[in-house]
């Protein structure tokens, strides 16, 4: 039982790193703190059940056809509604403030396309539900497939922004913006990409939990939450810190919720996020400030 939990635990804490990945771009590169973005994930979580129940379209099929829809949907949001925000900011707190504004309102509305589409009722769909036996544990096919994508959108995520000049380039963005142009570097560009980049990665992350998890228009909210608590106890703008950051709280929830009680899930993830800000305030892997 104590690896069925953990095996359950280690899926949903890839589930939180993946998102938490994804507003450690925007966040992190772009300075949009993004109060939409669990919304994205609902968004593609309909849009992979419309796919598949509607369409008879496999999720894996789905991994392929959302994703760069949500890059374009991003990218149109950044340049249409965000960066006027950028032009006219004068420092990046001014900035930071403006896109909890601008996003906080975007929330509402995709939240409130989707409950007009489908209403506020619960939805799954059966796929690969099968259980595995995997070292004498049990485990559902569906979320033994999602660990596995996840961890390869996540090391495909790592070795793009680490081995490609354009992934340097974003780097260089999140760490000076100053000084990356300095070195020709286009900010606004960099920035540009990195929030599209954020808004697929969340994207598949939706249709990942869509295959496992019953969800509904209201659950963006949730997901935004989880996504800041990982972001901010890996270290902002730090991908390897997400990655743990978000297995701790995946464990750390199935544990709480198998042993002691489901009803003290949440006051145990913020426990330990309390926690994790009075002894390490720059997150777990973040560099403290001089």
């Amino acid at each position: 039982m104590l690896l069925e939990v953990t095996l359950s635990g280690v899926t949903l804490g890839g589930m939180y790193a993946l998102v938490a990945m994804g507003l450690t771009l925007q966040y992190g590169v772009a300075r949009i703190m993004n109060l939409s973005y669990g919304e994205l994930l609902i968004a593609a979580a309909f849009a992979a059940f419309w796919c598949y129940s509607g369409l008879s379209i496999n999720p894996l099929l789905g991994l392929i056809i959302v994703p760069p829809v949500a890059f374009a949907a991003s990218y149109a949001i950044y340049r249409y509604l965000l960066q006027p925000l950028v032009r006219r900011a004068k420092s990046r707190d001014q900035l930071e403030v403006d896109s909890i504004l601008a996003t906080f309102g975007l929330l509402f509305v995709i939240q409130g396309v989707m409950l007009a589409l489908f209403g506020g009722a619960y939805y799954s769909y059966s796929f690969l539900s099968v259980p595995l036996q995997f070292a004498g544990a049990t485990v559902a096919a569906n979320r033994l497939l999602a660990l596995v994508l996840a961890v390869v959108i996540g090391l495909g995520l790592y070795l793009g922004l680490t081995r490609t000049r354009l992934g340097t380039a974003v780097r260089a963005v999140a760490v000076d913006p100053v000084a990356a142009q300095l070195v020709a570097i286009d900010v606004r560009t960099a920035s540009a990409l990195a929030f599209a980049l954020g808004g697929a990665l969340v994207a598949a992350a939706g249709v990942l939990v869509s295959m496992f998890l019953t969800f509904n228009a209201n659950l963006g909210v949730v997901f935004t939450l989880k996504a800041l608590i990982v972001v901010i106890m890996g270290g902002v703008g730090n991908l390897l810190g997400a990655l743990i950051a978000g297995l701790i709280l995946g464990l750390t929830e199935n544990y709480v919720a198998t042993f002691i009680d489901p009803g003290l899930t949440l006051a145990a993830t913020y426990a330990i996020f309390l926690i994790v800000l009075l002894v390490r305030p720059q997150g777990l892997l973040g560099r403290a400030n001089r």
